[in-house]
């Protein structure tokens, strides 16, 4: 017998490139391109190295939760915390989409949701965006075994209303609905109200991108004290020491400096503003972005060339060879000095 016969075989995730050189311009994967905040540096220069032999806390137990329990005006044990958000909605897909009905997401979505449905063994249907890249609200109102959609969307950017959102929950109530929030502090309002309301509404938000640190890996999830315990007995189950140290100690810092926070939010948006006036200026046509990055296509140069001579150029940008897509870039807004020398790279290839 072959071995090979019983191994378990999935298409993995592809993340975006990640360029060997330092002399590149990375606006392919959605980072912050500023630095945590100050305090976060600060906390890291005190940090004791002998506690490193020590196994971490309970992240449910840790200043942490603490922080961020209070800072959303929860409990704590109204939240989770896991290694990125990539932790935490793959415990949730092993914790909640087990009924044997497929469950659902969009056909234009974050690419990782249907390799944790094949990886766990569960049932999905993808709902086709429509024709503008939006989410069809009808399609949700079928028999399933769970929701999960990102909002403001990945690639496209595109924030469904909170009205919308709250009518798919209604809509749901016999299953967990996931609402992934990993961009929603670039110009949403979260669903994080209608946790009260619906006890099952999971919210799934990051440190990764609006608190600028994707490389500590943090994230978390709030919602109903009985979904966070069915996801901490899954979780314990695949390790019961979930996070380092220096991960709980220095996300804790980044809570507590709300100021800075905002301001690099604010920064982000600012240049994702004037990027919209310089991309329609070259001929690129896009959704209306609340994320921090921009999915554009061009009038007239395919989005391969583009994205070819743009590499070439050191500066990295996002494409799929996918259906309805394969003719789009998504550009990760980056410093102001970053996207003029985009916009200069643009003008000398369109």
């Amino acid at each position: 017998m072959n071995w090979e016969e019983n191994v378990r075989r999935v298409v993995p995730y592809v993340p975006g490139e990640q360029p060997g050189q330092k002399d590149v311009i990375k606006l392919n994967t959605n980072e912050c391109p500023y630095p945590p905040s100050s305090m976060v540096k600060n906390k890291m220069a005190g940090m004791a190295y002998e506690d490193l032999r020590l196994y971490p806390e309970f992240p449910e137990k840790t200043p942490l939760a603490q922080l961020l329990a209070e800072y959303f005006h929860v409990r704590t044990d109204q939240i989770f915390i896991g290694v990125g958000s990539d932790d935490v909605l793959s415990m949730a897909f092993l914790t909640f989409f087990n009924s044997g009905k497929p469950i659902l997401f969009p056909d234009i979505t974050y690419s990782f949701y249907d390799v944790w449905a094949q990886l766990y063994h569960i049932p999905y249907r993808i709902c086709p965006l429509d024709d503008s890249f939006h989410i069809r609200k009808e399609d949700y109102k079928i028999d399933n075994g769970g929701i999960i959609f990102p909002n403001p969307n990945a690639p496209t950017g595109i924030l469904m209303d909170l009205e919308a959102v709250e009518e798919m929950i209604a809509a749901n109530r016999d299953v967990v609905v996931i609402v992934d929030e990993a961009y929603i502090d670039f110009g949403g309002a979260s669903a994080l109200p209608l946790i009260e309301k619906y006890d099952n509404l999971l919210i799934v938000q990051t440190f990764s991108k609006s608190r600028a640190m994707a490389g500590i890996r943090i994230g978390y999830a709030i919602g109903n004290e009985r979904l966070i315990r069915y996801l901490n007995e899954v979780k314990y189950s695949v390790n019961s020491y979930t996070m380092n140290r220096p991960a709980l100690i220095l996300g804790a810092e980044a809570v507590k400096d709300d100021a800075y926070f905002k301001e690099i939010c604010g920064k982000i948006i600012a240049t994702r503003e004037r990027a919209e006036k310089e991309l329609t200026a070259l001929g690129f046509t896009f959704t209306k972005s609340c994320a921090n990055f921009i999915f554009a296509t061009h009038k007239e140069k395919c989005a391969q060339e583009i994205f070819d001579r743009l590499k070439e150029r050191n500066i990295y940008v996002r494409h799929w060879n996918k259906p309805r897509i394969d003719n789009y870039l998504r550009i990760t807004i980056g410093t102001d000095e970053q996207m003029d020398k985009l916009f200069a790279s643009l003008r000398a290839i369109v």
